[in-house]
Order: C-alpha cells, then structure tokens, then sequence
C-alpha cells in the first residue's frame, strides 16, 4: 500500500450517512460486501449494503465511492435501488468477518477478530482489506483481557479461499486477477451451465465489463439467463453501444421489456442508438465522451481524462460542447487532444485551444467513411453531430476495428486457458 492512502475501520462505518453528489441523503451503511480470493491476497471490498428511508437494502458498488470520511460515505452518481441480494462469491464484513474465531499464521494461536480495516488502493478506486484488529484467547472472561493486536491479511489463516473444487466461487475468484478479455477467454470455452453459473456470481460491472468481450451468441445466452432485473442493471452498466449491439440480437419483446426496466436516461441513451443503421457512424458510436463547456480549463479536462474507466481512445481528446454537456449537446464548437492539454498552462481555457478544423461525421456515414477518416488523419476517436451540429457521440478505433474483423474473431482468437476453464 502506498503511504497515506486512506484506511478506515469498519465498525466506524456502521450506521454512518450516505450521501449523494448534491449533499442530499440516501441512506445509512449497514455492512459491507467483500470478495475473497484465492493465492493468500487479500479480498476485494466490492461494495456497501446501504438501507435507504423505506428501510429497503440496497448494494452501492465502490466504484460509485468518492469519499470514506468524517463520519459519512459520499457517493456519486444515480444509485440502484434493486434490493440487495447476497451472491455466493460474496461475504459481509460486518456480518461474517468480526467476532470470528481464526489463528495466527506465525504461533497457530487461536484469536477473535474484533475489527477490519479496509484501504484504498494506489490511484485507482478499488477498495480490499487491508489489516484485522485481533484479541488473544478462547471467550469469556478470557476473551475481555486478552492481548490485542493489529496484523496483516496474511499473518491470519481461516479466511482464505482454497483454488481446488468445481465451485462457482472458486473460479470467480480465480478470474478476479484477469483481464475482462481474459475472463470472456476462458468463459467462452466453459458449458453453457458453468457459464450461467459464473456470470451469477459475478457482480454486475464485472459481468458487463465481460460480456462487451464474448461473442454474441455467448452474450445472448448469458443475458437469458439472468433475471430480468439484474439482466436490466447489467445492461445499465454496460457501455451504451455495447448495450445496443446485444440487445438488436434480442427478439423484440424481450428488448422492449429490458428497455423498460432500465432506467430512463440509460434506455433513452440505447434507444437513440439502435435507432441507426449497425456500420454506421451512428451505429458504432458510443453516446458517453468526455464533454466540457467552452468555459472549462486544460486543469478541468486532465480530470476529466484521468477517469479510471475510460478507455485510453476516449480518453485521448475532449470535445468542447455548448449546454447542455449531455448527448446530445449544445453546438459542437470542436476537439481538444490530450497531447495539447498537457503542452498548456492548467488555467488555460480548452475553448481558446479547440481544433475546429476537421469536419465531424454524420451518423449515416458509411463503415467505409469512418474508417479511413480515422485513417486519413491518425485519429483514435471521430465526433459525430447532427443536422444542427449538436454532438451525438464519439466513434473509437476500437469499435471499428471491431467491425472491420470477422464476424468469428472472438472464437477463432479465443484460445481459452485450461486451468482456469476446466469446467467442462
């Protein structure tokens, strides 16, 4: 860990505040929900339970976590109100770690946890477990005065995640050291029961970062077998084209009813997207580029950019927007590309640095078209506006690129890993 990254007890996050992005509160924490792994790391702390006013448990991930601090837990972004339900790769700090009797590595003395510390991870978002506050002795009275100490994730042992075994949780935890990419790799080649078995297990961002990597037919299958619910929350967190792309496989009341139980901005978003012919601009494009008004600074555009969830091609320019900064915008006025961003002071601002040079497609332009507008002019991301040149979204190279390979290139590529697949 690096030096002053934020670690925080658990106990003291028991019944603290949450808030939104605007100060407004949504409810109060009751536990936390970690993931244990296998090889001796310590688990991954995915997410908070949250009980909101109608006394309902709700999950919010820790990617939606901006700050652990002073007595209250801010959040950002729209929260799902789904009621939480625990997965079998899933454990509760509160409700499973503490007053849990496990030993010392080192002497194979027996000892009480009392308290979990949990910390941040070096610039990223990620949370996991980081020390466990023990007490010597066997309970009772013995229990009250025994020594207390602070150890390490590996100087315990009853915890741990054993590697061998058929189960679900066993190569969920396997696959939480993979690449998405990889982790669709070595689903693809499992049977489609050990696949749906998986793709329950694993939470909702993951299985999304995930099925944008399978194969259609993979996505459609493992779509099928979700709940309708959480089939409509996985697509929610799913990039919006990728959203779009799996649902056109869908018959189209099946469509229409995930549609209808996402949330409105995220259907409105697909929606506006299937509503383009597949190898076109409009098509390929995804609706969530980085977007500042003309008024923003080079300092508000590195922040921007920084964003652990973009992909590098969008996080390779900004386009600068008149209100609303939502897709579809104001009028496009141009691009700014990371290199220019970083040759500029921090309070310059982007709209007297812009690129208004190059022409933005439309979104009926040809597959064709868009590829050698990438080519021609070394971009990794084209703008796409509409007849009143307001900005509809960005396509990447890697899209295209998706594209431009054949319809089977994720079979024919994926070679599967034996050990981590060996479901079959």
């Amino acid at each position: 860990m690096a030096a002053g990254a934020p670690r925080v007890f658990v106990s003291h996050l028991s019944g603290v505040p949450v808030f939104d992005p605007n100060g407004d509160q949504v409810g109060r924490v009751r536990d936390l929900v970690a993931m244990l792994r296998v090889g001796g790391r310590p688990p991954r702390l995915l997410g908070m339970v949250v009980e909101v006013v109608s006394r309902r448990r709700i999950f919010v991930p820790m990617t939606r976590v901006t700050g652990v601090e002073s007595g209250q837990v801010i959040t950002t972004g729209v929260v799902n109100m789904r009621r939480f339900e625990q997965r079998p790769t899933e454990r509760l700090v509160l409700g499973e770690f503490l007053d849990r009797r496990v030993r010392l590595t080192e002497t194979d003395e027996e000892v009480t946890v009392l308290d979990v510390a949990i910390q941040q991870l070096p610039a990223r978002r990620d949370w996991e477990i980081d020390k466990f506050f023990v007490r010597k002795g066997r309970g009772g009275a013995l229990r009250r005065k025994g020594e207390t100490l602070t150890v390490e994730w590996s100087a315990i042992s009853g915890f741990s995640l054993e590697e061998h075994g058929q189960g679900a949780e066993s190569l969920v935890a396997t696959f939480d050291r993979l690449r998405p990419t990889d982790v669709a790799n070595a689903m693809h080649h499992l049977t489609p029961k050990r696949r749906a078995e998986v793709a329950a297990a694993l939470d909702d961002d993951r299985l999304a970062d995930v099925l944008e990597e399978l194969p259609g037919d993979d996505q459609v299958e493992i779509l099928g077998k979700l709940e309708e619910d959480r089939a409509a929350d996985v697509l929610e967190a799913m990039d919006p084209d990728d959203a779009a792309d799996l649902l056109s496989e869908l018959p189209e009341a099946d469509k229409e009813r995930l549609l209808a139980l996402m949330r409105p901005d995220d259907a409105a978003d697909v929606r506006r997207l299937l509503s383009y012919e597949e190898r076109t601009a409009g098509g390929l494009m995804t609706t969530e580029p980085i977007i500042l008004r003309p008024d923003a600074t080079v300092a508000d555009a590195l922040a921007r950019v920084r964003q652990q969830d973009l992909s590098p091609a969008l996080a390779a320019q900004v386009y600068v927007c008149r209100s609303p900064d939502e897709t579809p915008t104001g009028k496009y006025l141009g691009t700014v590309h990371f290199q220019r961003l970083l040759r500029d002071p921090p309070y310059t601002l982007v709209s007297s640095i812009v690129d208004s040079d190059l022409v933005p497609l439309t979104p009926d332009t040809p597959l064709p078209a868009v590829t050698s507008y990438l080519a021609a002019y070394n971009m990794v991301s084209v703008p796409v506006v509409d007849e009143s040149g307001s900005l509809l979204g960005a396509v990447t190279v890697d899209d295209v690129l998706d594209h431009l390979l054949p319809e089977d290139w994720r079979e024919t590529d994926f070679q599967g890993e034996e050990g981590i697949a060996g479901g079959r």
